[in-house]
Order: structure tokens, then C-alpha cells, then sequence
């Protein structure tokens, strides 16, 4: 097995059902997502697929919307559920990465400045070697204290720039994939 796993992070359909939900961004996001998904699949690399759930709601197990968002199709080598935002906590993803020799990560998923931030930086500080990849992360338009809304791509440039060279090198899905000797 490869010492590099892709972690695909709360690609789940729950998202459309929370009111913030705007698909603006989501057509370019699912074609960076699937390319990174494909590229590391050809490769052999172990694609993990983690779902985030909650007791109740869109996000509950009950709800039918634990499965992967429409859009994206993948066949993961190993699936956690996690219900915390970093996916190192409670869920023994460490534990399985780092039985099977898995040193380094390729971090992408739903929502950028949330879940994949916080377990890159997780990760990160466990000792794993994190790429990070920001155009294959989703977010939605937030507004700060003073009324100033950022956009999707606003709120990734920003994400990058904290990352970069303190908890992750940042790469394009082409970048990540050459880096881990995977062509999308």
C-alpha cells in the first residue's frame, strides 16, 4: 500500500438540506473533486471516504443522506464516521493510517474552512504530512462580525494562506497527484 492516502471529507448529501447550501461554487468544485478522486484511484492510493454525522437532522444516519453528494462517484478503500469537525477525533482514522504505513495525506472535501481545515491541521500536529487541496474543497458565502460577506474563493485563498508551510504544503489536484506519483 502506499505510504499516501486521499481523504475525501463529508462529500455527503446532507449539505444540500442546511440552509446555507448554495450551489454556485458546487460544478467546479465535483470537477476538481472527481479529478483528484480518479487521479489517486489510478494511482493505487487509498481514497478514504469520512462521513460526518449527527444525532438528528440532515446529518443524522436517519435521514437518508449519509451517502456520497450527487455529483461524485468513488469506491473508497476504507469509510469512518466522524461527529466532531476534525476527522482524527473518535473515529481511529489515525490508527488505521498509521497501521498501514501511511505517512501522508492529501486533504479535500466539504467544508473548506471547517472540517478539512481543522483535521489538516490535526493531522498535522500528529505528525502526518499533509498536502492540502484547496480547489478541491467546497464552502459557501459566510458573513464576518462587521457585516463584510466573503465568497467561496475568498474564504479558500484565505484558508490556504493560514496552511500553507505551518500545517500543509497547498497544491492543485495536478500538483498533489504528481507529488504522490499519481496523474489526474
Amino acid at each position: 500500500m502506499s505510504d499516501t492516502a486521499l481523504l475525501v471529507i463529508d462529500v455527503q448529501q446532507s449539505f444540500p438540506h442546511r440552509p446555507y447550501w448554495d450551489a454556485t461554487d458546487v460544478p467546479r468544485y465535483l470537477k476538481c473533486q472527481q479529478a483528484l478522486i480518479d487521479g489517486a484511484a489510478a494511482a493505487g492510493l487509498p481514497v478514504i471516504q469520512i462521513f460526518h454525522v449527527e444525532d438528528a437532522g440532515a446529518f443524522s444516519m436517519e435521514s437518508g443522506n449519509i451517502r456520497t453528494l450527487d455529483g461524485i462517484t468513488l469506491q473508497p478503500t476504507r469509510t469512518f464516521r466522524k461527529n466532531r469537525h476534525s476527522a482524527m477525533v473518535g473515529t481511529g482514522l489515525d490508527v488505521w493510517l498509521t497501521e498501514n504505513g501511511i505517512r501522508n495525506l492529501i486533504v479535500s472535501g466539504i467544508r473548506t474552512e471547517q472540517c478539512c481545515e481543522t483535521t489538516t491541521r490535526h493531522a498535522s500536529d500528529l505528525g502526518f504530512t499533509v498536502t492540502y487541496v484547496a480547489e478541491a474543497t467546497l464552502t459557501f458565502p459566510m458573513t464576518d462580525a462587521d457585516g463584510l460577506t466573503h465568497s467561496p474563493e475568498d474564504i479558500r485563498r484565505h484558508t490556504a494562506m493560514v496552511l500553507k508551510d505551518r500545517f500543509a504544503r497547498i497544491a492543485s489536484v495536478e500538483e498533489a497527484l504528481s507529488a504522490a506519483g499519481a496523474r489526474s
